[in-house]
């Protein structure tokens, strides 16, 4: 960064994306709101699909891993009788069959709670031999989308009034809900495809407090809306952290050992006293990724991982804090 050029406004901010935009779309007035280009989102939703986009700001970009797994919350409305080969409205019908009954459709969902065995749709970002799975199928070939494990904490029939049927389902990252109304409405005898879809959470964040993408003054309301990366936002990420003396920022900062800044600390858990809402179903906790936060008095000052000794070796997953942060890193 060159002298004189200002810094990139940093943080996270929830951002409601309206149907009809691209993920990438959406992130224009927020670019332009903190006149930055360094602004990305942490989960793509489709240009039909609305809802919730986690979008890191600045130097948060570098926290981007440990948000791009996290589990997700959606309400969709299935079309049955009708199968498109995007699976979703804005494709080409390529399958017609008969309307299921209501009851029909309750005995499939069961099939898809809990681990299951997922086939991307052909018309996604997944890569096949270096190439977007989504742009082979566009030139007329037939990429092999090979099933992998997702995981399906909650599915449930909200409404039913047919040909449509609306679902609430909580999953973990990686799940596509495309997939899944094809797969509940050919276990339920009939053909299906997304009709709707609004994601209205990610990890511990919710889509009503998300300023909407575009809206009249929105610059000022995202303004308004970035928040700080510190101990609320990484509860709601489901990690947990250390609280280390204020001067330990400047060892991070310099990049000492770990294992010295940390000895004697103790890790908070994100479902300890006060974080009722914890551990949820899915949450990245210290035991799926192994990661924790550091936390320096007051600022957060960065990503500690585990090592191959677990808990007992830990390595910097990334150092967030600068000498901006009321400290002077010692030359």
């Amino acid at each position: 960064m060159k002298k004189d050029e200002p810094v990139a406004p940093a943080g996270l901010l929830l951002l409601n994306k309206k149907t009809g935009l691209t993920s990438f779309e959406a992130l224009r007035p927020v670019k332009k709101a903190l006149n930055t280009g360094k602004v990305g989102h942490t989960g793509t939703l489709d240009k039909f699909a609305g809802g919730l986009l986690l979008v890191l700001c600045g130097r948060a970009l570098k926290l981007s891993p440990w948000f791009f797994h996290c589990d997700k919350q959606y309400e969709g409305v299935l079309r049955f009788g009708e199968e498109t080969d995007t699976l979703d409205p804005e494709g080409s019908v390529v399958a017609r069959a008969e309307i299921p009954s209501r009851e029909a459709v309750e005995r499939a969902l069961p099939l898809f709670r809990g681990e299951i065995q997922q086939a991307p749709p052909a018309y996604s970002a997944i890569h096949i031999d270096g190439k977007r799975a989504s742009a082979l199928a566009r030139a007329g070939k037939a990429p092999e989308m090979k099933k992998r494990p997702v995981r399906v904490y909650r599915l449930e029939l909200l409404s039913w009034d047919p040909p449509h049927a609306r679902i609430g389902v909580h999953c973990s990252g990686g799940a596509y809900i495309r997939s899944l109304a094809r797969d509940i409405a050919l276990a339920a005898g009939s053909r299906g495809r997304l009709a709707a879809l609004l994601r209205t959470g990610v990890a511990g964040f919710r889509l009503d407090s998300a300023p909407e993408s575009g809206e009249e003054g929105g610059g000022a309301a995202l303004l308004q809306a970035l928040r700080p990366i510190d101990r609320e936002v990484i509860r709601s990420l489901g990690l947990p952290w250390f609280d280390l003396e204020g001067e330990s920022v400047r060892e991070i900062i310099q990049g000492k050992p770990l294992s010295r800044i940390l000895a004697g600390s103790t890790l908070n858990l994100p479902g300890g006293a006060g974080d009722s809402a914890f551990p949820r179903p899915g949450h990245q906790g210290p035991e799926r990724d192994g990661a924790a936060a550091l936390f320096c008095g007051d600022v957060f000052a960065g990503i500690a991982e585990t090592g191959a000794d677990g808990q007992n070796s830990w390595r910097y997953g990334c150092v967030y804090a600068s000498a901006g942060d009321g400290v002077h890193a010692r030359p």
